[in-house]
């Protein structure tokens, strides 16, 4: 039986394993799916993922985020939480929280022979920026003019000396 919204099954949505960052690190995040829960919910102003890390996979680059809040809590499972302070496991049950400007860089591997799944939690804000300051990468913001003077803002991954991948 299939739910009506505002009921949403995850067991039916897109499985995405994509990366938006570019060559060398996209690689690295191995086997990492997400199932977008806030999006299939219709949700603008937070978000809600539904991750799961297969065995070596890591969740992303080390970052940390200048006005976003995240939030995340384990499942089933277990992964190696880095942070400055170094590394410990969080398994399922426990969770994490990274309040927006900490400066405190953080990310999840799984070093387990098994899937680790968890739910990320995050605001949504236009104004955002996040530091990887284990990785020569930032997002740059460019802004590109239409012929109907309509200014249009993107966002492309560039070396920290400001060339584009």
């Amino acid at each position: 039986m299939s739910l009506k919204p505002p009921a949403v099954d995850p067991a039916v949505l897109p499985e995405l394993r994509a990366s938006s960052y570019p060559e060398p690190f996209r690689s690295r995040m191995g086997d990492r799916m997400k199932k977008l829960l806030a999006d299939a919910s219709g949700l603008t102003q937070f978000g809600v993922n539904l991750v799961t890390l297969g065995p070596g996979a890591q969740s992303a680059l080390r970052h940390w985020h200048t006005h976003e809040d995240e939030f995340v809590y384990m499942l089933e499972g277990e992964v190696a939480l880095i942070t400055d302070a170094g590394e410990q496991t969080l398994r399922a049950g426990q969770c994490a929280g990274y309040p927006a400007g900490s400066g405190d860089a953080h990310h999840f591997i799984n070093r387990s022979n098994r899937p680790a799944r968890y739910l990320e939690i995050g605001s949504r804000r236009d104004d955002d920026l996040a530091h990887y300051p284990d990785d020569d990468l930032m997002w740059a913001n460019q802004r590109t003019r239409k012929p109907d003077n309509y200014q249009k803002k993107t966002t492309v991954a560039s070396h920290k000396d400001g060339r584009p991948y």
